[in-house]
């Protein structure tokens, strides 16, 4: 009696589908995903932008620089000016410079900031956010111009 060498077929036995023998684990955990440092920075600056009594974003001189930047055709706006990410395997740390409107509790604006930044990037890259520095570089007064403005319009008629 001559034996048939048995293929592995759907009905071999094994109650597995051939798909779970192929790659050997769940398709989600095959391969790495790595997240590049300035994507963590525009998430983390949508998200400051977004809190009430956040004026701008980024130290005078690095504004200076953006509005020479935003008006140079392609330039577009920086949504990264005043952050700066450090992103790990699985965690990221950030640090923020702000600009806050006049009036408001910078405690408070900071607070804000820090929790909808965190949130942010932990919902949209899985990473864990391990700290957010705030530096408030300076506050907004109702009577003064934005530096991003520099008088053009009043030039231009």
């Amino acid at each position: 009696m001559t034996e048939t060498p048995q293929r592995n077929s759907p009905d071999s036995g094994s109650g597995k589908s051939p798909l779970s023998k192929r790659g050997g684990g769940d398709p989600g955990t095959r391969g790495r995903t790595t997240i590049a440092d300035g994507v963590v920075e525009k998430i983390a600056g949508m998200a400051a932008r977004d809190v009430v009594g956040v004026h701008a974003m980024g130290s005078g001189l690095s504004r200076t620089f953006g509005a020479v930047r935003d008006r140079v055709p392609g330039g577009g706006k920086s949504v990264t000016r005043g952050v700066k990410a450090e992103v790990g395997e699985s965690q990221a740390a950030l640090d923020l410079e702000i600009v806050v409107d006049y009036g408001v509790a910078i405690s408070d604006v900071a607070r804000d900031v820090r929790q909808n930044v965190v949130a942010a990037v932990e919902r949209m890259t899985g990473l864990e956010v391990v700290e957010v520095n705030i530096a408030v570089s300076d506050v907004k007064l109702p009577d003064e111009d934005d530096d991003e403005d520099d008088g053009e319009s009043q030039r231009v008629q």
